[in-house]
């Protein structure tokens, strides 16, 4: 039974702006939007100026904007929005299309919170309306949680962020890591662009990633940190040799695991699979965390960045166990702090830091010597 707050008001729907040229998608987003009985529809317009007029009269608290529009198209429409209200959660919706794909990562490394890829190939209407409701609103939910909490709730939080619960102490203390493993969702590609462009060339080590994508997505991903990045960044494929100063990004809708190698001194290798999801995911930060510990022990630094859910939060635990460090996204630089939150209330994150701190946090642990960076470990439990 809920807990009641003497005096709490029920919290206001969250008013959700719907932006896209075409009439269909428009009413399917408003018949979306409109079986939560916590949204309701605050505008639909057809095109980025519209929507930007919307803004001041209409007042969202989560704008749906699509990637491809006449007049001012879906990035210009971002930019300006994100100049008028940087805090404002936009979600892009885009097709599942090479050029909506590269548009959309774009989007989301320039700001955008989430995207939604629209429906095709459905039998029917309903069934489009079924799959679209499936995907977007956990992410409306998410991204709008703390504005939809009871003003009460906001008050007197049962469970207070200001102070995060200390790591649970443990008798191993891994070496200096041999391998760094990232799991990312909602907000990830905002993050990775702040995060591996600050990795020094000479970085020693490999960097594995699982970010919640659907294949397209993540090829495109990989292909535009490439450009950024000093390291190497790729795509997986089955098969490839894990090398220090390369970084490898999972394959949407395919697991990535690390292999042990079958010689002495040789490169553990990338096996990609289809085995079910996990935590509702493909590829599931918890299938690689596992495949690392099995492979380099507690040798490894788990980094958790922002998401919804908890995907990687079993595996953080297995690689802790084993010795391994821990680094999780605070929550106010966090888009949504699931994920790394579930890291830390479970007592599993050695250190909880800001966004922009977290690469350097990277570089200085793993380049440490092995007598360094053990006191240094130690003094973090």
């Amino acid at each position: 039974m809920p807990i009641q707050f003497p005096g709490a008001a029920a919290a206001p729907r969250i008013r959700v702006l719907i932006v896209d040229d075409s009439t269909v998608m428009r009413t399917l987003l408003r018949t979306v939007v409109s079986t939560d009985p916590a949204l309701e529809v605050a505008d639909a317009v057809s095109n980025g100026l519209s929507a930007l007029s919307a803004l001041s009269l209409s007042r969202p608290d989560l704008v749906l904007l699509d990637v491809e529009m006449p007049v001012m198209d879906g990035l210009a429409t971002l930019r300006q929005m994100r100049e008028r209200a940087p805090q404002l959660p936009i979600i892009m919706c885009s097709a599942l299309t090479q050029r909506g794909a590269r548009v959309t990562i774009e989007a989301l490394a320039g700001g955008a919170s989430d995207y939604v890829a629209k429906p095709a190939g459905q039998a029917s209407r309903e069934a489009a309306t079924q799959a679209l409701a499936a995907e977007l609103l956990p992410k409306i939910r998410a991204l709008t949680a703390r504005r939809a909490m009871p003003i009460a709730s906001r008050r007197f939080p049962l469970f207070p962020q200001s102070v995060p619960p200390r790591p649970a102490p443990r008798s191993v203390v891994s070496a200096v890591p041999a391998a760094v493993v990232i799991g990312v969702s909602t907000g990830g590609p905002a993050a990775l662009d702040i995060v591996l462009p600050a990795l020094p060339a000479g970085f020693p080590l490999p960097v594995l990633i699982v970010q919640h994508m659907p294949e397209l997505f993540t090829r495109q991903l990989a292909e535009r940190l490439n450009g950024r990045c000093a390291l190497r960044v790729q795509e997986a494929e089955e098969g490839m040799a894990v090398r220090g100063g390369n970084i490898y990004i999972a394959r949407g809708n395919w697991h990535m695991k690390l292999i042990r190698p079958a010689v002495h001194g040789m490169a553990p290798t990338l096996h990609l699979d289809q085995a079910p999801p996990e935590n509702h995911c493909r590829p599931a930060v918890d299938a690689l965390f596992r495949s690392a510990a099995n492979v380099y022990g507690g040798s490894v630094l788990a980094v958790m960045l922002t998401g919804m859910g908890h995907d990687g939060a079993d595996g953080t635990r297995t690689l802790r166990n084993l010795g391994a460090m821990v680094i999780s996204q605070d929550e106010a630089t966090s888009a949504v702090w699931g994920m790394p939150g579930s890291v830390v209330q479970a007592g599993l994150a050695d250190q909880v830091l800001p966004l922009p701190a977290i690469a350097g946090e990277i570089a200085r642990l793993c380049v440490r010597t092995h007598s360094e960076a053990t006191p240094l470990r130690e003094s973090a439990v």
